[in-house]
């Protein structure tokens, strides 16, 4: 079973993956949304969120727009930097990305808007890999839809994206307003599998895997599903990966050790060599959010590290935390 890093807002860049590696890595890293007209138009920072490092062969980009000629254009340029494949997103529900036309309004759309766009995107991998001889995947990542879904609506939703050559779907089973309290319905990721077969279009299942025993659940529950999808517990966890790789590969998970302390001095002195100066308060700060649940005094060490003035104050008080409480500082799994 694969095991896939979701694609975040603000955390999937060069310095979370390097994190994540030091651990073993994971099968496949998708990247945080790119906006496909600011990537066509030039945009100041979008070299940034198109930079493959430290694993250029494990990325897969993830595109998101609104109109089918910038997304089109858009997979022409990231196709150019190698990588699995191309994504598009059809799963983001925030109100701003919905309210534009992009991520999950790609669902709700006329089917054959969304067709064209499927379909121009396709022509561009294809021809690229025809000039190239080299194989790009087009794959989307997708909820079940409106409220209003129906399952006639959704199957023959991604029967079309199938039928279009979609070639993996990554599901995240809930409608487009469902939070993250209403309990993802994994029974519609095994539906799709067992419906396009497992070698045809992988199936992709996400939401709510955050450690083995939820791994465990998932892969139960969707015996034919292709792998697991993990997010925000990839966050507060960079060792997840290894950890349920090593549980499924032997049954019996293995010892994880971590030095929390020098990991969290590590992200930032990436998180400044490879984003610029105006992303780092951000990224770090959407980091640490997460990262902080695996100490004791979790509430505390949160609004000590995000309120930090600037990176090196930040490293001033991560230091502070681990004198204060040495005991956190090393973890060993299990």
């Amino acid at each position: 079973m694969k095991l896939i890093c979701a694609p975040m807002a603000t955390l999937c860049h060069p310095a979370f993956r390097i994190l994540i590696e030091e651990f073993g890595g994971c099968d496949e890293y998708y990247t945080e949304m790119i906006n496909a007209a600011s990537l066509v138009n030039g945009g100041q920072f979008e070299k940034y969120y198109i930079d493959p490092s430290p694993v250029p062969q494990k990325i897969v980009w993830q595109l998101t727009g609104k109109k089918s000629a910038a997304m089109a254009k858009a997979a022409e340029i990231v196709a150019e930097k190698g990588g699995i494949g191309i994504d598009l997103n059809m799963g983001c529900s925030a109100p701003e990305i919905y309210s534009s036309g992009a991520g999950i309004a790609w669902m709700i759309k006329p089917v054959e808007e969304t067709r064209a766009m499927v379909r121009e995107v396709k022509s561009v991998l294809l021809n690229y890999g025809s000039n190239n001889s080299m194989h790009m995947r087009l794959s989307v990542k997708l909820r079940l839809g409106d409220e209003d879904f129906t399952d006639d609506k959704f199957f023959s939703f991604c029967d079309m994206l199938v039928g279009e050559g979609v070639e993996q779907l990554a599901l995240h089973p809930r409608t487009r307003k469902e939070k993250y309290r209403t309990k993802p319905r994994w029974h519609y990721a095994e539906e799709l599998a067992l419906r396009y077969g497992e070698d045809s279009v992988p199936i992709i299942v996400n939401g709510d895997i955050k450690d083995i025993k939820s791994a465990e659940e998932a892969e139960k529950e969707c015996p034919h599903c292709a792998g697991i999808m993990i997010g925000r517990a990839a966050v507060q966890k960079p060792w997840i990966f290894s950890e349920i790789h090593n549980f499924f590969a032997g049954g019996n998970p293995q010892n994880i050790k971590a030095d929390l302390f020098e990991l969290a001095l590590n992200f930032i002195d990436s998180v400044q060599k490879y984003l610029p100066p105006e992303f780092w308060k951000t990224r770090l700060q959407r980091f640490f959010s997460y990262y902080c649940s695996n100490f004791s005094f979790a509430h505390y060490a949160q609004t000590q590290f995000l309120n930090a003035a600037d990176a090196d104050d930040l490293r001033v008080r991560i230091k502070s935390y681990f004198d204060k409480v040495p005991e956190d500082r090393y973890l060993i799994l299990p």
